[in-house]
């Protein structure tokens, strides 16, 4: 009988999924890295999000493992080039988490350009701080979309909606010009999108590439007061240049859903009044957790037959 180990949490659709297919399923949400190295020799298949840490060390003793199933986008948590070597499968489920994403980062945009936030502590306090809080409108602002795969085209058209301009930045956009066209944005140069745009929402993976990508040389090449966000990964900015960003009025503040350190991260930042922050909540809507857990189990039965 085929062996599946689930080592965190996943919607309990893909759960049955597996067991109706007829596997042996395993629930082991709490497993620790080192129970891991001693049972994984014996399931040929694991699902996991992000907690699980599938690195070389674990997959040594991953004898009889075939594949592997992140229920979610990044893979920075696997050790993918190992698993090859193995001989091992990895899939993954970037089509599931995008609108939540998405909506997130829309959620962001509001909650800076009108302080909610701060109106919502405030008045729990008993104040009525309405001369402090105008805000100003979206709409007529420019959004610069730093990645434009599927979350950030589902970000741009949306952001149309609202009336937004919208600049695009891409590394492929070649083959994704007319995604780009679709929804009447523009694609343009990393430099002119710093420099035009208001809001900067970032989507790319977090590779040896892209870590510190946005640092102090990017923020000052920004339009002075721009709004800064990122639900990708917490490496992609330098925390501390964002800091420095922040404390000079460059950055006029940030939405921070990752960090560079989860989850403990920099207390200095989370706690700035100019700083939105939330615990890695991006594909944290029921129906995103739905279709993780579902298409990686579709693609996992696929694959183990």
């Amino acid at each position: 009988m085929v062996k599946v180990l689930v080592s965190d949490p996943i919607h309990e659709d893909g759960v049955q999924m597996l067991k109706d297919a007829g596997y042996e399923v395993d629930l082991k949400p709490d497993v620790t890295a080192e129970e891991l190295k001693k049972i994984i020799g014996s399931y040929d298949g694991i699902v996991i999000r992000s907690r699980t840490k599938l690195t070389k060390e674990v997959l040594e003793t991953a004898d009889n493992l075939k594949v592997i199933a992140r229920a979610g986008v990044g893979l920075d948590n696997v050790d993918v080039q190992y698993a090859k070597e193995k001989g091992i499968e990895v899939y993954n489920s970037p089509e599931a988490p995008t609108n939540a994403v998405a909506e997130l980062v829309l959620g962001y945009m509001f909650n800076l350009a009108r302080s909610l936030s701060y109106a919502d502590a405030t008045m729990k306090q008993g104040k009525w701080e309405k001369k402090k809080l105008t805000g100003f409108e979206l709409t007529g602002k420019t959004l610069g979309i730093i990645g434009f795969g599927r979350i950030g085209y589902n970000i741009g058209k949306k952001a149309k909606a609202l009336g937004m301009e919208v600049l695009a930045y891409d590394v492929i956009m070649d083959k994704l010009r007319h995604f780009v066209e679709e929804i009447g944005a523009k694609d343009v140069e990393l430099d002119t999108l710093y420099a035009e745009s208001d809001f900067i929402t970032i989507h790319v993976p977090l590779l040896p590439q892209t870590k510190h990508m946005i640092s102090t040389n990017q923020f000052n090449a920004m339009k002075k007061g721009v709004y800064v966000i990122n639900t990708a990964r917490g490496g992609i900015i330098d925390e501390a240049a964002l800091k420095a960003a922040l404390d000079s009025g460059q950055v006029a503040g940030a939405g921070l859903d990752v960090f560079e350190q989860e989850p403990n991260p920099d207390p200095d930042l989370v706690k700035r009044s100019n700083v939105l922050c939330s615990p890695h909540i991006g594909a944290g809507s029921v129906e995103a957790q739905r279709g993780n857990s579902t298409i990686v189990a579709e693609k996992l039965i696929k694959f183990l037959g």
